[in-house]
């Protein structure tokens, strides 16, 4: 893989450095991810500002964190899967939902289920699916809002995905406890 710079605040290119002030501002460390999106400052940028926008749609935080993972197990992202489970613990996400989602399966809540099949079909189909996978979502008590806001989850994690591919960013400290290889899931 490509050999990108893990960036300081002191290292990174000139518009990158208040993207990762407000990386550490936010996390109390700059994530591996981000210090390497600085490489270029509009990718940096990007991410923050999907993870922002997304942050604030109006899925709750478990939701939240069943798309960004859903969507990192499908992509077989290590870095993703590990970061999303720890704050998905610390959102709320009991350990049975966490290791079926890490595993690929089924969540026991039918919400949160109806979330984590939705997003799975999305990412599968790429965004084509039928008009029955809609009306289950739909059915299950979301609005036609949340359908686009699950995509700009879909957004932030391909991004984040597909650096962490092409750099194979190594896995911060802080999520080594959530540590994930993929499996044939996906």
């Amino acid at each position: 893989m490509t050999d990108f710079r893990i960036h300081t605040i002191d290292s990174a290119p000139e518009g990158a450095k208040p993207v990762l002030a407000a990386a550490k501002g936010k996390f109390g460390f700059i994530p591996n991810l981000v210090a390497e999106l600085a490489e270029a400052p509009v990718a940096a940028q990007a991410y923050l500002a999907v993870a922002d926008a997304f942050a604030s749609s109006s899925l709750s935080l478990k939701e939240q964190q069943v798309v960004l993972i859903t969507t990192s197990i499908f992509h077989h992202c290590h870095y993703c899967v590990a970061a999303h489970s720890m704050v998905g613990k610390h959102a709320g996400l009991s350990d049975e939902a966490l290791a079926a989602l890490r595993d690929g399966r089924s969540v026991d809540d039918p919400r949160l289920e109806a979330v984590r099949a939705f997003t799975h079909a999305l990412v599968e189909k790429r965004g084509s699916v039928g008009q029955d996978t809609v009306d289950a979502f739909l059915g299950a008590g979301f609005t036609k809002a949340q359908i686009l806001e699950v995509l700009v989850g879909i957004t932030q994690k391909t991004l984040s995905n597909y650096t962490n591919h092409l750099a194979n960013t190594p896995l911060d400290e802080a999520f080594e406890a959530f540590a994930w290889e993929p499996t044939s899931v996906g």
